[in-house]
């Protein structure tokens, strides 16, 4: 399955689409707090780039159920909350296409 912020795939083209698909994560551990800002960004990172692919796995599940072979126009949305959870969510339209 291809995933891709474009609208469009080079070399493929749409021919139906499906509807909206989304996916969410938020991590589970409360990030920790330290006085080492370095640590803390680098902690920050991490817990990103984790719940992002979750989330990013979640979409492409939810776009296979719509009988989908590809996502386009996705969007991401990361949220830090006050309390140092991060909450993903992953928006794109599910498109059926060939190869041209």
């Amino acid at each position: 399955m291809i995933l891709t912020t474009t609208n469009t795939i080079e070399d493929f083209k749409i021919i139906e689409y499906r509807g909206i698909v989304s996916g969410t994560a938020v991590n589970l551990q409360k990030m920790k707090m330290t006085f080492n800002m370095q640590k803390y960004y680098a902690g920050v990172s991490e817990s990103i780039s984790e719940v992002k692919e979750q989330a990013l796995k979640q979409l492409q599940e939810n776009a296979e159920k719509m009988n989908a072979n590809a996502v386009v126009g996705i969007k991401v949305d990361i949220e830090l909350t006050t309390s140092n959870y991060v909450a993903v969510a992953v928006t794109g339209t599910a498109v059926n296409i060939i190869k041209r």
